[in-house]
């Protein structure tokens, strides 16, 4: 099984925080979905006889297009890949975008899952974050989406500074109020080159503070649990039979196809990246040239990976999987270096010898991942 993810590069404004690859100018839509489709037609027999489990529309903001142009695209992949009969197709969304005509069109195009770009339910976040939607949109739109879609998960940032534990909670309860099935929940993070990372810098906004940070994932955990959710990856919590099978595939080690400027790839032994430069990703593809970079992953980039995504997750690192595809040695590694973890309670071993990550632990997970891996 494999799943295919498309980058739509465009936006109507700049979130503050932001360094994913897009343009705010919408001049060359055209010409890049035309692109879009040249490199699936170019890669289509990239897997061989795989068959396409998920489709992702992810960007950028995908609900800028319009509902041709998004079936327009699906009809190229049903045309050229194999494509199963239960296949979960998710559109990232912005409040602003869908209008209750919007929503109705969507649930009568082949889109099954709405990811909604939410972060905050309270006008003045937004402001802060420099979204293009009001409280009230997000209100709207998620009371229209529920009505036609059963498979809706939202975006929640939390540690924005100024953000009290009391709004925080008011935030999830608006979501729990809502019945959202799945929530994908993260800590606001300062990426260079970002006005965020310049706002801090410059003294205009007070920088992130990592304990508030904490406090608001704890409190995430403790009342999505209470609510039934499952907790099945770090930022990630879905009610049973709502997990999203294509963010899965990512942290279970499946290939994927990434299409569109910035879009990454993986085939099972080599990771391949897209141009981030949209009048150059267009052109090679008008020339029928692939646009990308290509990096076959050492045995031991392979066993990082694995252990970066197994720690993040509920199924852990096997440390029957680590023997029999990388050897005894690497599993005598991983024990030994994972002793100091174990003894501080942030990580355990299951019966089944399955290395998992304790709540303790969680919000660390990629800090003690990167102590674990092999150079």
């Amino acid at each position: 099984m494999a799943g295919i993810y498309l980058h739509i590069p465009f936006c109507k404004q700049a979130c503050y925080y932001c360094d994913f690859h897009f343009s705010t100018s919408l001049k060359r839509k055209e010409e890049m979905i035309y692109a879009i489709k040249q490199e699936l037609l170019l890669r289509k027999n990239e897997f061989g006889d795989e068959q396409i489990e998920t489709i992702y529309f992810g960007g950028g903001t995908p609900s800028l297009l319009s509902i041709e142009e998004i079936q327009f695209l699906i009809d190229t992949i049903y045309t050229n890949y194999s494509v199963v009969s239960d296949v979960e197709i998710t559109l990232e969304a912005n409040p602003d975008d869908l209008s209750t005509q919007k929503i109705k069109d969507l649930s009568k195009s082949p889109i099954n899952r709405l990811s909604i770009g939410i972060q905050s339910f309270f006008d003045d976040d937004l402001k802060f974050m420099n979204r293009a939607h009001t409280a009230e949109e997000s209100k709207k739109c998620l009371v229209e989406a529920k009505k036609y879609f059963k498979n809706i998960t939202i975006d929640l940032i939390y540690g924005v500074p100024n953000m009290s534990d009391k709004k925080w909670f008011l935030n999830l309860q608006q979501a729990f109020d809502f019945k959202i099935p799945h929530i994908s929940s993260y800590a606001l993070t300062v990426e260079e080159k970002t006005a965020l990372h310049s706002f801090i810098k410059s003294g205009k906004t007070p920088p992130i503070d990592e304990n508030l940070a904490l406090q608001h994932f704890n409190m995430l955990v403790e009342e999505s649990k209470k609510q039934g959710f499952v907790q099945y990856e770090i930022s990630n919590f879905g009610k049973p039979n709502y997990f999203s099978k294509h963010n899965m595939s990512y942290w279970l080690g499946e290939k994927y196809i990434g299409v569109g400027p910035s879009a990454h790839s993986f085939n099972g032994f080599e990771r391949s990246w897209n141009i981030s430069n949209n009048a150059k990703y267009v052109k090679d593809l008008l020339e029928n040239k692939l646009p990308s970079q290509t990096e076959k992953l050492t045995k031991n980039n392979k066993f990082n990976e694995y252990v970066m995504t197994g720690l993040r997750t509920i199924w852990g690192v096997s440390f029957e999987k680590i023997e029999n595809d990388f050897g005894a040695k690497y599993l005598e590694l991983l024990i030994q270096n994972s002793q100091p973890f174990i003894e501080k309670g942030l990580l355990e071993i299951s019966k089944n010898r399955i290395l998992i990550t304790t709540e303790k632990g969680k919000f660390l997970a990629d800090g003690i991942a990167s102590d674990l891996f092999l150079l």
